[in-house]
């Protein structure tokens, strides 16, 4: 027998759960409208007496104006006996009008008529009549021998507008379950419809915010947001998202620590809380950045930008951040590493060369020319080793110099190094690592650039300064130079005229280290006239730059000279 289709215990509890969970907020629906209904049939009843009340107390003050205007009523009120065709007219109109006395009295007070018949000739002693005999018309709301009772009062007026007495007319008010009960069918319909339009509203906006939330019920919807909060702090990555008014609604436990950010921001907007994460520039934009470095600080972060969007509607946006710091500092030592075990190599190939020299020369028994040569490879490396020691402050950034200058011989590539050259320090946020990774990229650059040329005096000039303010660095070269699409697009990831794997970096390394540095770095060139990059950092801390912001790429081309216009330098 197949028992694959019946539930087992679990499904069946997750079930009951389920229905049970519907029915509590089904019966919830229906409490809220029948407590609406409640009040608002309290309501109704209070506006139902009110009206009753009013409608009565005109009708009351028709009979009385109605009574006031007799003329026999006028004339009998002024006669002694007057009271026997007040009495009788009183009574029938009481009948007629439905309502429960009509009381005439005269200047005196005196009762010319009366419900009941031993009390008429007495004296009216109720002060509530002052007003009417006054000339005042009105009603109101009195307590007598048979209970509440609604009652009109207006004067009576002979021929000359004279007063001569006051009519009374007075109905005992129905208790409150008895007005109620003669709009019993009224009451009854509005109930039903109330109820019937309030369950079927319910049971239509419960299904429209059940739709809303994906036709998942409050429990779930419960554990699924606890989850996404314990996902988001658990993620190694800082997760910031904001909806479209820019105010936070998530700011995991890693980004607090990327930014330094502490106590609670939800709820805050994201400009107060950061001034540099350029995430509200997702929102202006309507466009997603992705793989993009961001320097906050001293802090290098790879950054992934997206628009949040709900049925094609843009709700928010979300960036992801990884600190890349670290990875970046070893990223730049072994390009470091990369670049001495290139001038090593390049200087063992040209001690061999130089040894098969002066081996050559010994067996052919030249040995003064032997002699000779020694003494002027040993003078050239030495003046290079003795201004570079003197000059540069920095053992690393002095080996990277001699390794391209002897590369550059091994090349047939003359490499100048200007000797108005120093360094002492290196600039705020800068070290030897950068410095090495900037001038490794640029030479080997021009060292490209002078392959792709047929000419007898390739140079390269390379000059290093330095004063209280800034620190400046020049690569030049005579090689092939750059048109305007290669000069637009030079710092662009992966961008290279190069067919080889692994091009495109160089340019776009030395532009991250330039803006970390807060400097600025200008290209002059022109196609077939050779290249020139200077870069120039402030000495002072500055705010870091953020990526594209100072990068320039000009027209023209230059050569650094001393004043005569002759290059000093030494190679």
């Amino acid at each position: 027998m197949n028992t694959s289709c019946k539930p087992n215990g679990k499904e069946r509890t997750d079930l009951f759960e389920r229905l049970t969970i519907k029915w509590k907020i089904m019966l919830l629906s229906v409490g809220i409208v029948l407590f609406s209904l409640i009040i608002g049939s309290l309501i109704m009843a209070g506006g139902i007496i009110r009206i009753t009340e009013t409608q009565l107390g005109q009708r009351l003050m028709t009979t009385a104006r109605t009574v006031a205007t007799i003329p026999n009523v006028q004339k009998s009120i002024q006669e002694p006996d007057g009271w026997k065709v007040i009495q009788p007219t009183a009574n029938s109109l009481r009948v007629v009008n439905d309502v429960t006395y009509i009381v005439v009295l005269n200047r005196e007070r005196v009762r010319y008529s009366d419900p009941l018949d031993e009390r008429v000739g007495t004296v009216f002693m109720d002060p509530a009549v002052d007003e009417a005999y006054a000339e005042h018309s009105y009603f109101q709301k009195v307590k007598g021998e048979m209970g509440t009772a609604l009652r009109a009062y207006v004067p009576i007026m002979d021929d000359q507008h004279q007063q001569v007495g006051v009519v009374l007319v007075g109905r005992v008010m129905p208790d409150v379950w008895g007005i109620l009960y003669s709009e019993r069918n009224n009451i009854a319909l509005t109930f039903f419809f109330s109820l019937l339009f309030g369950v079927w509203g319910s049971y239509q906006l419960a299904r429209h915010m059940k739709k809303q939330m994906l036709d998942l019920e409050p429990d779930e919807i419960a554990r699924i947001l606890v989850e996404r909060t314990a996902t988001f702090h658990a993620m190694h990555e800082g997760v910031i998202a904001i909806d479209n008014r820019e105010r936070i609604t998530i700011f995991n436990d890693r980004a607090k620590q990327i930014f330094g950010i502490e106590g609670e921001v939800l709820g805050k907007h994201i400009r107060s809380v950061l001034h540099d994460t350029r995430l509200p520039e997702v929102l202006e934009l309507r466009q997603n950045f992705t793989n993009t470095e961001i320097h906050v600080g001293n802090t290098l972060l790879w950054s992934n930008r997206f628009l949040i969007k709900v049925e094609e509607k843009i709700v928010g946006a979300i960036a992801i951040f990884q600190d890349r710091t670290e990875v970046a500092r070893m990223a730049e030592e072994l390009t470091g590493v990369k670049e001495f075990v290139g001038a090593l190599r390049v200087q063992n190939h040209e001690h061999m060369n130089h040894l098969h020299t002066i081996a050559g020369l010994l067996q052919l028994h030249q040995h003064e020319k032997a002699l000779t040569y020694l003494f002027e490879v040993n003078e050239q490396q030495e003046e290079l080793t003795s201004f570079l020691t003197t000059r540069i402050m920095d053992e690393n950034l002095s080996g990277l110099l001699i390794g391209k200058v002897s590369r550059g011989r091994e090349l047939g590539i003359r490499v100048v190094i200007d000797r108005r050259s120093h360094l002492e320090r290196f600039p705020a946020y800068m070290d030897h690592h950068n410095f090495v990774l900037i001038l490794g990229n640029l030479i080997e650059n021009a060292f490209d650039s002078l392959e792709c040329i047929e000419r007898g005096d390739k140079e390269i000039m390379i000059s290093i300064e330095q004063d209280e303010e800034i620190c400046s660095i020049l690569v030049e070269d005579n090689g092939i130079g750059m048109d305007e699409e290669m000069r637009r697009r030079m710092l662009e990831r992966g961008y290279s005229t190069k067919e080889r794997a692994h091009r495109g970096l160089g340019l776009h390394l030395v532009h991250q280290l330039v803006n970390k540095g807060g400097g600025e770095l200008v290209c002059h060139s022109a196609r077939g006239e050779g290249a020139s990059f200077l870069i120039t950092f402030p000495m002072w801390e500055v705010e870091s730059h953020e990526e594209g912001s100072r990068s320039h790429s000009r027209t023209d081309y230059g050569r650094r000279s001393d004043g005569s216009g002759n290059q000093q330098a030494v190679h």
